[in-house]
């Protein structure tokens, strides 16, 4: 049917907001969240400048050099491009909640023995993918690496990323459930566990430099 040419233009109407959650849950904790956030924020900067979680970095902005990559759910995602509104109520991990200085988890421990990080910018998503091939395949194949590990690393850590995976499923395999600290970081479901206690016996462990732990920095 035609329009009345004198008819006034319909007015335009708005998009509608995304859904803002009221609170987001990371690392097993759950942080509520500002109201006037804007659904659209990408979870990189909410967990950044909202959340002051600085080890997951920014680097292509596009979800190619996997940087950013974090858990949702248990599964790897890039965070650069994901949105708040888009996350609701499943859980995030990230790598500040992989291991700690006293109780690193097998990978960080295997990426340190093996020299993995050379500037060490990629390393925190390299290690959260990592943590997740090792939820999902216990002792995976070098194809299998090869497949989950797709970020980028411009200093060309990438083969000692797959022996530093190799060798963590190695040490993670043959330690009692009860003392892989940091081990069920991609299952939401499963509760952390707490570290395990020294002997009263064994002398205390000399504090580890925040440096030797990598992925955590600023």
């Amino acid at each position: 049917m035609p329009t009345d040419p004198a008819a006034p233009p319909e007015p335009a109407t708005s998009p509608m907001p995304l859904a803002l959650p009221a609170s987001l849950t990371v690392n097993g904790r759950l942080h509520p969240l500002p109201g006037d956030l804007d659904g659209a924020m990408p979870l990189l900067w909410v967990l950044r400048d909202v959340l002051h979680l600085t080890g997951t970095k920014y680097g292509c902005g596009v979800a190619a050099c996997g940087a950013c990559t974090v858990l949702l759910d248990g599964q790897p995602v890039r965070s650069c491009v994901l949105s708040l509104s888009a996350v609701g109520r499943r859980a995030v991990a990230t790598i500040e909640g992989l291991g700690e200085a006293q109780a690193p988890h097998a990978l960080q421990q295997a990426w340190i023995e093996h020299q993995v990080p050379q500037c060490g910018y990629c390393q925190s998503g390299l290690l959260m993918a990592a943590s997740a091939l090792l939820a999902r395949k216990p002792r995976p194949s070098d194809a299998d690496i090869e497949a989950a590990i797709t970020g980028l690393c411009r200093c060309g850590s990438l083969a000692r990323v797959k022996v530093a995976i190799h060798r963590a499923a190695v040490r993670l395999q043959a330690a009692p459930a009860s003392s892989r600290v940091g081990q069920d970081v991609a299952s939401p479901s499963t509760p952390p566990l707490a570290p395990v206690s020294a002997p009263p016996s064994a002398p205390p462990a000399a504090p580890a430099s925040p440096r030797g732990q990598p992925g955590t920095s600023g």
